[in-house]
């Protein structure tokens, strides 16, 4: 019902503004027999038409009639004709006008094309309209070309100057006018300048033509600087209001003759005029949509730089600038940085593809913005990852609604190519005071805490803490993920190799050694042992990294020094546990030993008893696939894992490498020295061979060799030295 109330006011108004465009037209001409120099009312109509559609062109005849009726008296021959030129103009001009896309009436491009419309308008209103002329005897034959220049010139000033404030004034078919966000343009301080600018601009005009002189139109060039500082400061609406209240103001003191500005009598002097008129409602016009289009892309790649595209959320860049000076400084109230990470949404990018992926990532984060207050931020900071700004959040506080909001994604389900899709999150969060701590160190805290999260399973919440001890201990691993991947950039990564010595005679001649790594840091210098450093290398997945540039290194090294790779017998390499779920990992060795030139039988992979008992059934496969290729294998720290014993069939190793804190043990431990000598007989059942590491002391290699230990590896033979030093020492070689 409202809705209908709305558009029966609106055709009343439009019809009582045609009809007064009419009636101001009517008072610029001399009578009946003269064009009008001026016709508002096909701005009127032609707007009313693009703005409403072809249903609404009936005000224009109607309109028309009502004019000539009340107070343009004509020749009732005459008045069909008039009917008909303002209908047809308005609808071929509309016509031309539609022709081309109507999503954004407000760039150059479309404004160019309107104003094309506006001449065919202008064009078929006159052919009509002066044919009626002569037909009702208003005019002679001589006088049609004067007529009819007028009546296109006087209908094209009308369609430049008021159709384009009749656009944007009048509301769309929704009843909603067009918006103009304020923030880009001038505030209302220059605002309320260049209304009083413009009513100056026009009393100055007015009082200087009362003035006398032969120039007086050129004070028109006051309200024209007013119109190009609003094309360039303000809305387009402003300018478009502007040029319509100017062309009223100007042809008005024109076709009435007053100020000082004598009437426009000679046909001639009637088109210069026109002409230069249209050309001063245009061009701020113009330069008004050029603006406007260059704010609409200067937003665009704001909104790239700072949204997210596929959420709507606020960018990793734009949280940051968001939440910066909130963290930094304000009201004492506690708040709550939280980081959320989705749990294995890659399998669902891999299994239901990735557009099902997306889709769910956009379903979560409606989740999340429903749980947000108004006053809080949220930001999709990576693929899956969301960072949140809670406001007013103690601890306990915080951790209740990340678990609340971790139980919400959980119960979320996105329906997909016929199936229901859903997953789960971890959060991270770390509470603290404005000012208490920077923001890169809150996010690093969270981002932590939501990986520990993920660690121990998923689909929880773990609560970081600003205290110094807590603090240390989880930006330490970070930093040194920093200078990991720094020291793999800059191949800082040093090789270092040990013996494992045979306890007994009959061995096979040649080099048995383990590969260690050492890291140098490219800074400082200080050399780095793995235990230092492979444990958040593990964490933050980079130790599939590291395996393939200790193989490579130690490859390239081999292929190198031909005669040192000569006497190597097996050459002992350390994988990470992350190689085994690589499965990319296999494909990349297999090339790389396609390419090199040492044997791959004298390769043995080593992979700690815990990292293959995680997963049997994939460790299981990833052996075999090694010795595929011609590798050995070696299964490291046997002893420490639980149940050892129950996985030995089921792993095709060469090697049980026997953990070095038993063999450290065995002179004090009984228990210890059953543990060596229980590995080493399940081992020769197994037809497998067995090595002792760490073995220190003259004491410990007896011992060994008396339980019949095959190898061993330790201080007791030689230290860990870099693998040059190491084959160049020949002479000191272990035997």
């Amino acid at each position: 019902m409202r809705a209908r109330l709305l558009k029966h006011a609106v055709v009343v108004v439009l019809l009582a503004l045609y009809v007064a465009g009419g009636a101001y037209s009517s008072l610029l001409s001399r009578g009946p027999d003269e064009v009008a120099l001026f016709w508002p009312a096909a701005g009127v109509g032609l707007a009313a038409v693009l703005r409403y559609g072809w249903r609404i062109a009936w005000i224009v005849p109607v309109g028309t009639l009502g004019v000539h009726l009340l107070f343009d008296p004509v020749p009732g021959v005459f008045v069909p004709w008039s009917m008909a030129s303002n209908l047809v103009g308005v609808l071929a001009g509309a016509w031309v006008i539609r022709r081309h896309p109507m999503d954004d009436q407000l760039t150059v491009r479309f404004g160019l094309h309107a104003l094309v419309g506006a001449v065919v308008m202008s064009a078929a209103s006159a052919a009509i309209g002066t044919s009626g002329m002569l037909h009702a005897g208003m005019i002679e034959t001589a006088q049609w070309p004067a007529a009819a220049s007028r009546w296109l010139l006087g209908d094209l000033l009308g369609a430049t100057s008021i159709a384009p404030a009749m656009m944007m004034l009048l509301p769309g078919r929704n009843g909603q006018r067009r918006r103009f966000p304020a923030s880009d343009y001038a505030p209302e301080t220059e605002r309320l300048a260049w209304n009083i600018a413009l009513m100056a601009s026009y009393l100055l005009m007015a009082w200087g033509g009362s003035l006398g002189g032969n120039y007086a139109m050129g004070l028109v060039a006051l309200p024209l600087g007013v119109m190009v500082w609003s094309a360039v400061r303000m809305p387009p609406n402003h300018t478009a209001v502007a040029c319509a209240l100017t062309m009223l103001l100007i042809a008005g003191l024109a076709g009435l003759g007053i100020a000082g500005y004598p009437r426009a009598r000679a046909p001639l002097d009637s088109v210069y005029l026109l002409v230069f008129l249209i050309q001063v409602a245009a061009l701020p016009l113009m330069l008004a949509f050029a603006m406007h289009q260059q704010r609409t892309s200067a937003s665009v790649l704001r909104q790239r730089a700072s949204i997210d595209p596929l959420t709507g959320l606020e960018n990793r860049n734009a949280f940051e600038e968001s939440v910066k000076p909130l963290v930094s400084g304000g009201p004492p109230l506690p708040m709550a940085l939280a980081y959320v990470d989705l749990d294995h949404l890659k399998l669902i990018n891999d299994t239901a593809s990735h557009a099902a992926g997306d889709e769910l990532i956009r379903g979560v984060a409606g989740v999340i913005a429903a749980h947000m207050h108004a006053d809080e931020h949220l930001a999709r900071t990576g693929g899956d990852e969301f960072a949140l700004l809670l406001r007013n959040c103690a601890p306990m506080v915080a951790e209740d609604r990340l678990r609340a909001l971790l139980r919400a994604i959980e119960g979320y389900r996105c329906g997909w190519d016929g199936q229901m899709l859903g997953t789960t999150a971890s959060a991270g969060v770390v509470t603290f005071l404005p000012g208490q701590a920077d923001y890169a160190q809150l996010l690093s805290q969270a981002d932590a805490a939501c990986f520990t999260a993920k660690e121990q399973g998923g689909n929880r919440v773990c609560l970081a803490s600003l205290a110094a001890g807590d603090l240390l201990d989880r930006t330490a691993a970070m930093r040194w993920v920093l200078r990991i991947r720094e020291s793999l950039e800059k191949r800082a990564l040093e090789l270092h190799c040990q013996s494992i010595v045979p306890l007994h005679p009959g061995a096979p001649a040649g080099r048995h050694f383990e590969v260690l790594l050492r890291l140098r840091d490219p800074r400082t210098g200080e050399r780095m042992d793995p235990g230092q450093f492979m444990p958040a290398a593990e964490r933050f997945r980079l130790g599939t990294r590291i395996d393939r540039e200790v193989v490579t290194r130690t490859l390239e090294w081999l292929e190198d020094h031909p005669v040192a790779a000569a006497s190597v017998d097996t050459c002992a390499i350390n994988l990470s546990g992350e190689a085994v779920i690589d499965e990319g990992f296999i494909g990349w060795l297999s090339e790389r030993l396609r390419r090199n030139g040492f044997p791959p039988s004298k390769l043995c992979f080593e992979l700690t008893e815990t990292s293959a008992v995680r997963d049997l059934a994939r460790a299981r496969r990833f052996i075999n696939q090694l010795r595929e290729l011609g590798c050995r294998f070696a299964l490291d720290d046997f002893g420490t894992g639980f149940c050892s014993f129950n996985y030995l069939r089921a792993l095709d190793v060469d090697y049980f490498k026997i953990d070095g804190s038993f063999v450290r043990e065995m002179h004090v431990s009984p228990m210890a020295e059953a543990v060596v000598r229980s590995i080493n007989e399940i081992a020769h059942v197994l037809e497998k061979k067995s090595i002792a590491e760490h073995t220190e002391t003259e004491a410990e290699r007896r011992a060994l060799q008396a339980l019949g230990v095959d190898f061993a590896q330790g201080y007791a033979f030689d230290h860990p030295r870099p693998i040059d030093e190491y084959f160049a020492d020949d002479g000191a070689r272990p035997r």
